[in-house]
């Protein structure tokens, strides 16, 4: 038995691979059905600065696919909840809660200068677009999940660029908002899936898609930090 936790997977990177890892500072928007399962691989890959933004509540209708919730914790802060989930896993992390809607007007609050890649997995779309603007404008690394309601075939989901996204409205709407920035700079995760119509307002969703897209976040940030000279 190893007394690291992180044992298993410094035989796969190597001691010098996994302290650039360590040494990460990662700005995560929304812990929701995707944001729950980016947060807990980016925690077991051993990533030891995160910040977490949500402003919301579990709710019961989150139990079907969000990974931080259950029914003991109902009605509790998110990051709340996910910060002592964390610890429970590595209680070395360094992770802070910001417990607010990030909307374009106080975005400027995030300081997101002082991270090194921000992960979008909020469901503003408004606030997706000011977040892809202000990391253009300040040169940090971001990647953004687009919509994953209404889909069930996680085979479909695949890390692209904005300007390669089709049957996405999420995506219609933010090609047609963002037109100071190339849409093939723009680095997003999407479905190739046509969305089921249900005609509600709110969109379904089930646990297949959100947590899948979740794990391609952090699989994302993970082999861009390795693949760098």
């Amino acid at each position: 038995m190893g007394d690291n936790m992180f044992d298993r997977l410094i035989k796969i990177i190597g001691n010098n691979n996994f302290s650039k890892i360590q040494k990460l500072n990662i700005l995560l928007i929304g812990i929701g059905g995707v944001g729950g399962y980016t947060l807990e691989t980016l925690t077991r890959m051993g990533i030891q600065n995160i910040t977490i933004v949500d402003n919301d509540t579990i709710d019961i209708t989150n139990l079907n696919r969000q990974l931080i919730s259950n029914h003991n914790n109902i009605n509790q802060s998110k990051v709340i909840v996910a910060q002592q989930r964390m610890l429970e896993i590595n209680p070395q992390i360094n992770i802070k809660t910001i417990n607010k809607l990030i909307l374009p007007s106080n975005i400027n609050e995030l300081n997101i200068e002082n991270y090194d890649y921000i992960i979008d997995a909020c469901d503003t779309i408004s606030t997706k677009i000011a977040l892809i603007n202000e990391a253009h404008n300040k040169k940090i690394k971001i990647i953004t999940c687009l919509g994953t309601g209404n889909r069930l075939d996680s085979t479909k989901l695949e890390i692209t660029t904005l300007d390669k996204t089709s049957n996405d409205p999420v995506a219609k709407i933010m090609r047609k908002s963002i037109n100071n920035i190339n849409h093939h700079k723009i680095k997003v995760i999407w479905s190739r899936e046509v969305p089921v119509k249900t005609h509600e307002k709110t969109p379904g969703s089930s646990v297949l898609v959100p947590s899948v897209a979740g794990i391609y976040l952090t699989s994302y940030i993970i082999n861009d930090t390795l693949n760098k000279e």
